[in-house]
């Protein structure tokens, strides 16, 4: 018996140790209630409260077309808790002017859509422009305005009583003929109104120190249309030949094209008849060049061998002027002049040893006031 107490002691205390497993202190292993649970100790800290600086993914600067990043998506924060907007990367532009926000990144709802403008025409909201409005506003009207509408105070208006006066030398020009030299002039005045006007032309030449040819017209002038005059009165004939004189009347004006015309019929003492047409056209070249072209026909109803005139066309000019204006009432110029004799009118000339055509330069001035 001695032999076996030792053996079954270990087998006794391992079984008395079975049974008082239940009945052992378990206080310091025992979980509380999850009412009364204290968890400060393993309390995780707020999500405002986490510094997510070292994991933000920065915007960036140089290319404001590429959008950020979306942030991970945070924890809501605790009742009561400040969120840190800075720390969540939801920086204000003011803070951040250099950087794009990204709100659809940001979870803030927004539509990545481009929008569309709304068609109000389709939806029945456009109006009709009130008639008695203009589309274009009109500006406000200014002093300046009021200054432009005000014609110059030394003008005179169209169309009254006021007397006014013209002086025109349309050829003051000097010529090397075969007679010596030679002068030749052409020009006119008027006196009067807009709608009455008393009118003095005068053309002649003279070569080799004599007097070829040379008159003087008093007409007077009534304008019957815009632009158009119809004249009337005597023509006085100094040479060739001896003194004779004509009833004349005519018109002169503008023609369509800007041609300056003057078309004048005489009835002379003796029975002869003549007429005179003449046309010029002024193209200007610049400012102050310009091109003068002038033609000029005279016509007579019989022979006059006394002064060399023949019935029917008795002579033909056609000149070429081209003047510089040093001003508009001052223009030297410098031209070629061709004329041609016809019928009668030749053959008188070719019996006292004329040429029946002749070609001469000129150079002289124009001049008005």
């Amino acid at each position: 018996m001695k032999t076996r107490i030792p053996a079954l002691v270990p087998l006794a205390a391992g079984l008395m140790l079975a049974f008082n497993v239940p009945a052992q202190d378990h206080s310091q292993h025992q979980v509380p209630a999850p009412a009364t649970q204290d968890h400060s100790q393993h309390q995780m800290p707020a999500p405002a409260a986490q510094d997510h600086s070292q994991h933000q993914q920065p915007q960036p600067k140089t290319t404001p077309q590429t959008k950020a990043k979306p942030a991970a998506k945070k924890t809501q924060p605790a009742a009561g808790e400040a969120v840190d907007h800075a720390a969540m990367g939801h920086g204000t532009p003011e803070q951040r002017p250099a950087e794009a926000v990204d709100h659809a990144a940001m979870g803030h709802g927004v539509s990545k859509e481009t929008p569309q403008p709304m068609d109000h025409a389709a939806m029945g909201h456009d109006m009709p422009h009130p008639a008695d409005q203009p589309v274009t506003p009109i500006p406000v009207l200014t002093d300046a305005d009021r200054a432009a509408a005000v014609p110059p105070p030394h003008g005179h208006p169209p169309h009254d009583n006021s007397l006014q006066s013209f002086v025109l030398f349309n050829r003051l020009e000097g010529f090397d003929a075969d007679e010596g030299t030679g002068f030749e002039w052409e020009g006119q005045v008027w006196i009067g109104t807009d709608l009455n006007r008393l009118w003095l032309r005068t053309e002649g030449e003279r070569a080799g120190g004599h007097t070829e040819a040379a008159d003087l017209e008093v007409l007077y002038g009534r304008a019957i249309a815009r632009w158009w005059d119809v004249v009337a009165g005597v023509r006085h004939d100094f040479k060739p030949g001896a003194s004779q004189d004509f009833a004349a009347i005519g018109i002169m004006g503008v023609a369509p094209y800007k041609f300056e015309v003057e078309a004048t019929a005489y009835i002379g003492q003796s029975g002869q008849t003549a007429a005179r047409l003449e046309a010029e056209y002024e193209t200007l070249l610049t400012n102050r060049l310009t091109l003068q072209p002038l033609v000029e026909l005279n016509f007579y109803g019989q022979n006059d061998e006394q002064r060399g005139i023949g019935s029917g066309l008795s002579t033909a000019e056609a000149g070429l002027r081209l003047r510089y204006e040093i001003t508009r009432q001052f223009a030297p110029y410098v031209g070629v002049v061709r004329e041609w004799s016809f019928g009668r009118t030749a053959d008188f000339r070719r019996d006292d040893g004329e040429d029946i055509n002749d070609t001469r330069f000129v150079a002289g001035v124009r001049i008005w006031f």
